[in-house]
């Protein structure tokens, strides 16, 4: 029996709200005093711990979905990931300006998450994590995007710390992948079946456990305990470190890539098209059988105009709209020019600098080959990198011509209009060479011909402005494609039969918008990037085995699976929390399994606490457990429901583990049995509770969600909708409460007795079940969740 001091601090009431939806997931960021929660309309909410105050909130929309399903954060808290079940994929949010960063689909639908952060310290690791900036030396930074400055801080925040961190996501079907940095799959393990509830990953990544819950052949659910031996992977770590980080660099540009081509086409204003529409107007309307150029020229040359073009040129374009389009067309031609040159091929330099390092990896076949690496695939990566460079620099060469074309162009046609209107003409403008004729009249016949494919496609008869087609994002060639009459370089390509062919050379696309090019080149990349992630055979000493794996099954109903946690401290133990409602809503059940490789299947050792709640003096007052979590490697944090004599008032209170974890008493499993039928040969122990609790006043609490790193807990209702925030080890402001509770813990101390079953307690466990029913976790199925939590709501 152990006890606490009477002068252990208690619990401070922070904040309390009482929320619109019901809230599904709940988890604390690692970092910083922030909590973050997903409700039933899809909308993430990220909250402060002072009062409880909304800092920001995501709505779903289309790229996402309505159904978040599982909540994660990145161990150094920039990075939100959450899953959606009704789009199956998983979204990655910048946590300072709530927006998505990044978007990837998944075969099944994920109901489970886990982020953690690897801790192996071996010197070719430390060597990577000091040299990986080697880049900067040789890539100038990548300059922000005009009006998205944050947007793009938040896009290069996706690279995040050097040291890796690993994304688990566990899903329907036996579905486990895990990602490094979030965002670059490393395996898919296999080896496991049913829906998963809850995984874990150790922090030396040599095991990976995961609750399942499956069907048995009377198709009744039953839970399952699987221990994954992913020691291989371990093995492999310094080189699976080097690949993911590179990946991420590609997956980032890529990013930044699409958002500097958003930028273009945000540029690109919908005032180039008038030039095109009101041409189209003026010939569906004209009387006359004259060609539209013809009438320019006719203009350019003898200085006169139809009625019809001099009411175009008078009515609807004007001399002060000209002037307003000439400028809005120059202004926008910069901007793409801007973009272009400083984030197009700043990006595309920096994707070729990480895939030729990729490809060098590829060419060290000893240490990467077994890890997937191509040198084909990465070498179709590269030569699609260069496609879209030389489409980039095309567009340059066309913006450049068109810049040139309509300010000779417009120069001309506003002192033509202006001698229309009989206004003054600058002199400067006046002089007007024959070879400045000359380029005007070679504009005009080959912008202003009419061009009857254009409108069977487009409903349009012109295509005077020529950079916008590159812009679009559509797969039909360009309209106007750019002339290589003359171009004396792909004339020698042609003849040259060896170079044509040559793998040094970028194919081009001229026909192809800069759109379709980038889309083909993300299409490469990611076959490139997928090809590599690593299978459960991979990793075999001869390639040819599946992961062992450890496996126990539970019993035969849905059990209330509460938490897992890895204490690397101790000996790398693995410790899973859970309660059995069909044997004792008021026992907890405590798995403690050692990471050892060698293990085989139905040969492992597995240690188990029995745990039983009740008043001191009062046997006949047993409390139940509604939810429970690790608060760190030595303590819980339980949310308990009394009985009816107690009123079924509810408590928040931390357990002590430091005996439990250090109990030498072994459970020897027996592998053809249920554990649900194996109970009464797990070990017990007793502890009693000091006053590190307090009584939920006018709550019907039933989850809680903590952070011992923080020392923070949050505690949610039953109907989903009620929060109460706390912070935890500190001493309360108010005296008078604090008094009244110390006086309780006085006269009812808690006591948490660890006793074998059949003395009495199982009875009352028994009748407390009957009487609170079966309940849900929040992280678990929705539906069978809500109806348990109407079930109690009516009760």
């Amino acid at each position: 029996v152990l006890g606490f001091p009477s002068n252990m601090p208690a619990f401070r009431q922070v904040g309390e709200k009482q929320l619109p939806n019901q809230i599904l997931c709940m988890a604390w960021s690692p970092k910083r005093d922030l909590i973050a929660l997903a409700n039933t309309t899809g909308e993430l909410l990220l909250h402060r711990l002072a009062s409880f105050q909304r800092v920001w909130s995501l709505p779903p929309i289309e790229c996402t979905g309505k159904e978040i399903t599982a909540l994660a954060w990145r161990p150094d808290g920039k990075i939100l990931a959450f899953s959606v079940r009704d789009t199956k994929q998983v979204v990655l949010c910048g946590v300072e300006k709530a927006e998505i960063l990044h978007v990837f689909p998944m075969q099944n639908p994920v109901t489970c998450m886990h982020w953690m952060e690897v801790t192996d310290e071996s010197s070719a690791l430390s060597s990577f994590y000091n040299s990986e900036d080697e880049s900067k030396l040789f890539l100038p930074k990548l300059p922000t995007l005009p009006k998205s400055e944050e947007k793009s801080d938040e896009i290069m925040n996706l690279l995040g710390e050097v040291r890796l961190n690993v994304l688990v996501l566990g899903g329907d079907a036996g579905f486990v992948e895990l990602y490094a940095y979030g965002m670059y799959k490393i395996t898919t393990l296999t080896g496991v079946s049913g829906t998963c509830r809850s995984l874990s990953l150790s922090s030396d990544l040599k095991s990976l456990s995961v609750i399942t819950q499956v069907r048995s052949a009377d198709n009744k659910p039953e839970m399952c305990y699987i221990q994954l031996d992913t020691g291989l992977l371990s093995d492999c770590l310094p080189e699976v470190t080097r690949m993911a980080r590179k990946f991420t660099h590609i997956s980032t540009l890529l990013q930044y890539l699409h958002l500097s081509l958003t930028c273009m086409c945000e540029a690109w204003e919908d005032i180039l098209m008038q030039m095109d529409l009101r041409l189209t107007k003026f010939v569906q309307e004209k009387n006359t059988s004259t060609q539209v150029q013809d009438e320019f020229l006719e203009l350019l040359l003898w200085g006169q105009s139809s009625p019809e073009l001099q009411a175009l040129l008078m009515n609807q374009l004007t001399v002060k709209g000209l002037k307003k389009l000439g400028q809005s067309i120059e202004s926008s031609y910069s901007s793409i020019q801007k973009l272009v040159i400083s984030h197009l091929q700043s990006g595309s330099e920096a994707l070729l600098y990480h895939l030729s390092e990729v490809k060098g990896m590829s060419l060290w076949k000893q240490k990467f080959e077994p890890l997937g690496l191509d040198s084909e695939a990465i070498e179709g990566a590269i030569t699609a990198v260069g496609s879209f460079s030389l489409k980039a620099n095309e567009l340059l060469q066309v913006i450049d011509k068109s810049m040139k074309n309509f300010k000779a162009f417009f120069r001309w046609l506003y002192v033509a209009m202006l001698r229309m209107c009989e206004e003054h003409v600058p002199p400067e403008l006046n002089k007007m060479t024959q070879k400045d004729i000359a380029f005007v009249a070679d504009f005009l016949s080959e912008h202003f011909s009419e061009n009857e494919e254009l409108f069977d496609r487009k409903g349009k008869y012109f295509n005077v402005e020529r950079v916008g087609q590159y812009l679009k994002d559509e797969d039909d060639d360009l309209v106007s494609p750019p002339n290589t009459k003359g171009n004396q370089w792909l004339k020698f390509l042609q003849e040259s039969s060896h170079l044509k062919e040559s793998p040094l050379l970028f194919p081009s696309y001229p026909q192809k918008s800069l759109h379709f090019v980038k889309r083909m080149m993300e299409n490469v990349i990611e076959q490139c990037l997928q090809k590599p992630a690593v299978s459960s055979y991979t990793f075999s000493a001869n390639h040819s085995i599946d992961f062992l794996y450890d496996q126990m099954m539970f019993c035969n109903r849905d059990l209330s699976l509460f938490s897992h946690r890895w204490n690397d401290k101790k000996a790398k133990m693995h410790y899973v929390l859970f309660c059995m409602p069909e044997i004792s809503s008021s026992k907890l059940f405590l798995l403690r399994k050692p990471t050892d490789p060698n293990k085989y299947i139905f040969i492992m050792k597995v240690f188990l606490q029995l745990l039983t709640m009740f008043f001191y003096g009062r046997p006949n007052c047993v409390y139940s457990y509604l939810d429970a979590r690790f608060y760190d490697d030595e303590m819980l944090t339980v949310v308990l429901q009394g009985s009816e004599e107690q009123n079924k008032r509810r408590v928040l209170a931390q357990l002590p583990l430091a005996s439990t974890m250090s109990c030498a008493s072994e459970f020897n499993w027996e592998p053809n049995m249920r554990l649900d039928q194996q109970t009464s040969a797990i070990p017990c122990q007793n502890l009693v509770l000091g006053n590190q609790w307090r009584e939920l006043e006018s709550m019907k609490a039933q989850f809680v969600a903590v952070n011992g790193i923080r020392k923070v807990a949050c505690v949610l209702s039953a109907n989903l909708r009620h929060i109460r925030v706390f912070e935890m080890d500190v001493e309360d402001e108010d005296d008078e409460g604090a008094e009244s509770q110390n006086t309780s813990a006085d006269q009812d101390a808690l006591d948490i007795t660890m006793s074998s079953t059949g003395q009495g307690g199982e009875e009352r466990a028994e009748a407390d079940d009957e009487a609170g029913g079966q309940r849900g976790d929040v992280l678990q199925n929705p539906e069978e969740r809500l109806e348990s939590e109407e079930a109690l709501e009516l009760s």
